[in-house]
């Protein structure tokens, strides 16, 4: 039978009366190597800190070199001693905490979780709790757990047994006896992280390119991979530096902070995504029309307007009723349908005080828009945006109210039209080797393109539900690719 000590630094901590198995003091263990001769025991070390080249540190580094098998090890010590060396397993285990929340008898669950030896009290959390033990194991640990619908674990601290009174310490000392009558298993092995991809993003955004929830999903796809996504804001700039690429998930705008971080990125040799040349191309509907005319891309019949004047005739050009927008709006945003001349000459005459040229084009009525995920010349996803209800748009915007978003239909490249591919791949080609999105609509033996996108939507269990993970997979390769090429 295997023989299991315990490590205290003071024999109140735990005594012999409280476990049937060996405590001896952290001192003693180190200072007597010859104690153990011949055997290999099991050690759990319950010293009062493991902070590094500690006396707890080094009772686990010498167990390691005399071959006893000890928790924690010095790699656990060492990574849980600061929030920047385990984020890297926070999206996985963030997502185990909330499927288990979601369980009936996790309503107790707090701002903390106690976990003992990959134990918790609260029945409902027990997957959480070992899946947090196969990633690190030390005795005691207290999860910090943010209030919100999706529970952010804020921290993960190492708790010394003195800390624990009255249930919190028999539930740890019933956790050693279960833990000390079963055979001991060895951590999974995990991918070692080789990059650092940093994600720009804002939780607040209200219709951001991807949601958390979908970052998430990321996470741990290019954790298989060997790569870590670290989430970042408008406000670490000066940090872009010390990560190997950049992907960017809020809505960009070449008058704000996500410009500043495409341009830092370059400049730092970084593979990024949205570059900055992309951006400036795909923000202006201007140039795009121009530059889609001009390779023999077809698009709806257009006209750049940059007087009222120019609105007279405009409908037996392109058809009634005539689409107005804004060169650089976004998700539906500034693009306008009117029809009549006075109400045209009208919104036109509005548009232009805030912009100089004004994009018109025809109107080309349909159920739903195609989108066409692009990545480095080649088709990634497929998918069909509906219209909002009682809706032209895919999303409908009203004052003072919450947008509200049409659904989608999923579809595989391989049941998506040709045409409708091979058109989007050509338009994207003429930006850059980047991720871009190409809406298009197909109507009577036409395809058309609407824009091609810097920025896609790219969510879980939408843009990826016909070709899944391997839409994420292609993502993190193209990063990963260009790091390793630097």
């Amino acid at each position: 039978m295997a023989t299991w000590v315990v490590l205290v630094d003071n024999a109140k901590d735990v005594s012999n009366a409280d476990t049937p198995h060996k405590v001896m003091s952290v001192r003693d263990y180190m200072m007597r190597p010859k104690l153990f001769t011949g055997t290999h025991p099991n050690i759990i070390n319950l010293s009062r800190s493991y902070s590094y080249q500690g006396a707890g540190y080094y009772a686990s580094l010498l167990a390691e070199a005399r071959q006893h098998r000890v928790l924690p090890n010095v790699e656990t010590m060492i990574e849980l001693s600061r929030k920047g060396l385990y984020r890297h397993a926070l999206p996985e285990l963030e997502d185990s905490l909330n499927r288990c929340l979601g369980k009936p008898g996790a309503a107790e669950a707090g701002e903390r979780i106690l976990v003992c030896l990959g134990h918790t009290a609260i029945a409902a959390l027990e997957p959480f709790a070992r899946l947090l033990f196969d990633w690190y194991r030390a005795p005691i640990l207290e999860v910090s757990v943010a209030s919100g619908q999706w529970r952010a674990i804020t921290r993960i601290r190492v708790v010394p047994i003195p800390e624990l009174e009255g249930d919190a310490r028999a539930f740890m000392m019933e956790s050693l006896e279960r833990y000390t009558h079963r055979a001991w298993r060895a951590p999974k092995q995990r991918v070692p992280m080789k990059h650092a991809l940093a994600v720009l993003s804002n939780p607040k955004e209200e219709l951001p390119p991807s949601a958390q929830s979908s970052l998430r999903h990321m996470a741990k796809v290019a954790a298989r991979q060997g790569v870590e996504i670290v989430p970042i804001g408008k406000g670490d700039l000066d940090r872009l530096a010390q990560y190997d690429a950049l992907f960017i998930r809020e809505t960009t705008n070449i008058d704000n902070h996500t410009y500043r971080f495409a341009r830092r990125a370059v400049q730092e040799g970084m593979p990024v995504i949205d570059d900055p040349v992309s951006m400036i191309r795909c923000t202006n509907k201007v140039y795009l029309a121009e530059l889609m005319e001009s390779h023999g891309i077809p698009i709806p019949k257009t006209a750049i307007l940059s007087s009222v004047k120019e609105a007279a005739g405009l409908e037996a050009r392109l058809g009634s009723p005539v689409v107005l927008k804004i060169p650089d709006g976004s998700f539906s945003r500034g693009v306008y349908r009117v029809e009549g001349e006075t109400a045209i000459a009208a919104k036109l005459k509005e548009l232009l005080e805030d912009s100089d040229i004004i994009i018109a084009q025809e109107y080309c009525p349909t159920e739903f828009d195609w989108r066409i995920g692009v990545l480095d010349g080649e088709p990634l996803f497929a998918v069909q945006y509906l219209m909002a209800k009682k809706h032209w748009q895919i999303v409908k915007h009203e004052d003072g109210k919450q947008s509200k978003e049409g659904s989608f239909r999923s579809v595989s490249l391989a049941e998506t039209p040709p045409a409708v591919v091979e058109t989007a791949v050509r338009a994207a080609s003429l930006i850059g080797d980047g991720l871009y999105g190409v809406d298009l609509k197909s109507f009577g033996d036409r395809v058309v393109v609407i824009e091609v996108n810097d920025n896609p939507n790219l969510d879980h269990g939408v843009e990826d539900s016909a070709e899944k993970d391997v839409v994420w997979e292609r993502l993190v390769r193209w990063f990963v690719r260009r790091i390793e090429a630097r």
